[in-house]
C-alpha cells in the first residue's frame, strides 16, 4: 500500500481503539502508512501483527489518548462507545485540549450527538466516520467513509482517513455519517435479498446459476453484492467478510431512526425479522450473504 508522506521525525501520533475484524486491518494500514501508531482492545492478544508492523499496544485508553493527537475508534456499538470514551480509564481521562477523535463505529445519530457534545466540553472534537466496504475493503484500505462533523476538523483528519479509505465523503455536522450508515445498510439488505431470491430462482429452475450472474453483471442488475456475494449464495457457504449479527445491530439502529422520524421501511424490516431467525439459528458469526439461507430453505433447497 501506498504512504501518505507523514513517515519520519514528524509522523503524526495516532492512536487505534478496537481491533476486531474491520479495526485490525484499519490500524494496520495505519501503521503501514507511517503513522506513530498506538493500540488498544479491550480483549488482549490481538495486537501482536500490530507490534510487528510498528505499533505499539497500551494497557488503556486513557493512556492511548494521553499518547495521541488523533484517536480512531472502531467497536461495536453505542454503549461500547461510550464506555471506551468515558468510561474508568476512557479517552476523556487522557484527551489533551484539540484532540481530535474520530469513532468508526456504527453507532445511532443522537449517540454520536451526545458523545461529540460531551467531548467538546473536553475541548476535544469528535467526527463521526462509520465505514462501508466490509473485510475486504479494510483489508485493501478502499473503504468508503461517511463523515459528519465540522469541515475543519476533516481536513485535520484527511490524512488519516485517507490511509484506510478511497471514497471520503464530508455529510454535514455530527451525527450525519451515522445517517448514511443507516441508508447504506437499508439498500444492502434489500440487495442482499433481491440477489437471493435471484439466485433461487435461477437453481430452482434449473439454470446454471453462475452462468446467469456472469450474463446479468454487466447489465442493470448488476451490483457489488451480485459480483462479490451471488458465489457464496449459489454454494451456500458463507465465510464470513461482516457478520450477519454485526448487520442485524446496525438494521436496529436504521429501523430506530426510521421510527423516530416517521420512514416506512417494509423491506429492511422483513429482512430484519430474517436476520433474527439466523441468528437465533446459530447463524450470527456466518457473512451477511447467509440472508440467502431464508430464501433457500422457504423454496425448498
Amino acid at each position: 500500500m501506498t504512504t501518505t508522506g507523514v513517515e519520519g521525525p514528524a509522523a503524526r501520533k495516532v492512536g487505534f481503539a478496537g481491533l476486531g475484524t474491520m479495526g485490525s486491518a484499519m490500524a494496520a494500514n495505519l501503521a503501514r502508512a507511517g503513522f506513530e501508531l498506538r493500540v488498544w482492545n479491550r480483549t488482549p492478544g490481538r495486537a501482536g501483527a500490530l507490534v510487528a508492523l510498528g505499533a505499539i499496544e497500551v494497557a488503556s485508553p486513557r493512556e492511548l489518548a494521553g499518547a495521541s493527537e488523533v484517536v480512531v475508534t472502531c467497536v461495536t456499538d453505542s454503549p461500547q462507545v461510550g464506555e471506551v470514551i468515558f468510561g474508568p480509564d476512557g479517552l476523556a481521562e487522557g484527551f489533551a485540549p484539540g484532540s481530535l477523535l474520530i469513532d468508526c463505529s456504527t453507532i445511532s445519530p443522537a449517540s454520536a450527538r451526545e458523545f461529540a457534545a460531551r467531548l467538546e466540553a473536553h475541548g476535544v472534537a469528535m467526527l463521526d466516520a462509520p465505514v462501508s466496504g466490509g473485510s475486504e475493503g479494510a483489508v485493501a484500505g478502499t473503504l468508503t467513509i461517511m463523515v459528519g462533523g465540522q469541515a475543519a476538523e476533516l481536513d485535520r483528519a484527511r490524512d488519516v482517513l485517507s490511509a484506510m479509505g478511497h471514497t471520503i465523503t464530508h455529510l454535514g455536522p455530527v451525527g450525519s455519517g451515522q445517517v448514511a450508515k443507516a441508508v447504506n445498510q437499508v439498500i444492502l439488505c434489500g440487495t442482499y435479498l433481491g440477489v437471493a431470491e435471484g439466485i433461487v430462482l435461477a437453481l430452482k429452475s434449473g439454470m446454471d446459476a453462475a452462468a446467469v450472474v456472469s450474463a446479468l453483471s454487466g447489465g442493470a442488475a448488476g451490483s457489488w453484492i451480485l459480483q462479490n456475494r451471488s458465489g457464496r449464495m449459489i454454494e451456500d457457504s458463507y465465510p464470513l467478510g461482516f457478520k450477519i449479527a454485526l448487520h442485524r445491530k446496525d438494521m436496529a439502529i436504521a429501523l430506530e431512526l426510521a421510527r423516530s422520524i416517521g420512514a416506512v421501511l417494509p423491506v429492511a424490516s422483513l429482512a430484519a425479522c430474517f436476520e433474527d431467525g439466523l441468528v437465533a439459528n446459530g447463524h450470527g458469526d456466518d457473512d451477511n450473504s447467509a440472508l440467502a439461507r431464508i430464501i433457500r430453505s422457504l423454496s425448498g433447497i
